[in-house]
């Protein structure tokens, strides 16, 4: 195993829904991967703090750290750089915001549970968060 089979991001990600228990996906420019958004947490900075500025970056949404319902900790292989993996603090949030995709992001949608299982999923989407949602309490 090389070093860069090892290689860990430390990232923060949002799982976003909305009062019709719809989840925002975003898909990055050059990927066909749909994720949460979110992205890298710099150095000295928290994963709220991380969060808050990738969503502005990403998707136009501002929004207060109360607003973040922590749903844990997460570990599974990147989407967009193989032979890495991702150590996700996941957040979710509750809007009906309308994304502005910009920055890296080259999609934003909509979609039900049941339509996101037939795209194309970051593993820790795939494997880790769908499985969860029947078990997350709406948030305010």
């Amino acid at each position: 195993m090389g070093a860069s089979a090892s290689r860990t991001i430390t990232i923060a990600a949002a799982l976003i829904r909305d009062d019709a228990g719809r989840l925002l996906l975003v898909r990055k420019s050059g990927s066909h991967w749909f994720m949460q958004a979110g992205g890298k947490i710099e150095p000295g900075e928290t994963a709220a703090a991380a969060l808050r500025r990738e969503l502005v970056e990403e998707i136009g949404l501002s929004l207060d750290e109360a607003r973040l319902r922590p749903v844990g900790r997460f570990c599974a292989p990147a989407a967009n750089e193989p032979g890495c993996r991702v150590d996700a603090t996941v957040f979710l949030i509750r809007t009906d915001h309308v994304p502005r995709p910009a920055a890296e992001i080259a999609e934003a949608v909509w979609v039900t549970p049941d339509e996101a299982m037939a795209l194309p999923l970051a593993p820790l989407l795939r494997d880790h968060l769908l499985p969860l949602l029947p078990q997350l309490a709406p948030c305010a």
